[in-house]
């Protein structure tokens, strides 16, 4: 993450994400319950933040966001664009709003779209995809809602919690995204 780079939309804004976001992130990965929806299998500490956030940083196959409202500059979540092959125009993406009081509101959706915007128009990118655990409909509904579609199961692929679940692969081509309405004027 060489340069600083800002993403405004109308009520949030994604930026670089830097070491003073930090706390934020561990707060957010306290939640047991936050944990389990997006893969982490266990809790963090301060250090273990900073490793991997230095990992992160190191990694020039991703981009790490800041999810940021707009009014009053809080952080409440992270985004980003992960295992990113330049030469296939492929990558993959994450969204974590941490707070809870921002869920529902359509904070994700508008992350997204500023983080799609991003991938397609500045990186050139054609596809973009994610995987979402089976009992996480809420997430499956959120992808489909933002122009993903279901492409295949890795069956069992995810153990959590002493049992396993399937791992939903769901994916936007380039051109899906900018057919939906609204997003085709984005470049």
């Amino acid at each position: 993450m060489a340069d600083e780079i800002r993403l405004d939309g109308e009520r949030l804004y994604l930026r670089t994400m830097t070491r003073a976001d930090l706390p934020h992130v561990r707060r957010w990965l306290a939640d047991k319950d936050l944990r389990r929806r997006v893969g982490v299998t266990q809790s963090h500490n301060e250090a273990s933040i900073e490793e991997w956030f230095d990992g992160v940083v190191a990694d020039g196959n991703r981009r790490w966001f800041t999810v940021v409202l707009a009014e009053d500059d809080r952080p409440i979540g992270e985004a980003g664009l992960l295992r990113i092959t330049e030469p296939w125009r492929c990558a993959d993406v994450s969204m974590i709003l941490g707070e809870r009081d921002c869920l529902g509101r359509g904070y994700g959706s508008e992350a997204m779209r500023l983080l799609l915007d991003y991938a397609f128009g500045e990186m050139g990118l054609h596809r973009i995809g994610i995987g979402v655990f089976d009992f996480n409909a809420e997430a499956i509904r959120y992808y489909e809602k933002n122009g993903f579609r279901r492409e295949g199961v890795l069956r069992d692929g995810y153990f959590c919690d002493g049992a396993f679940h399937d791992v939903i692969l769901m994916s936007v081509l380039e051109n899906e995204y900018r057919a939906r309405p609204g997003n085709a004027r984005r470049q």
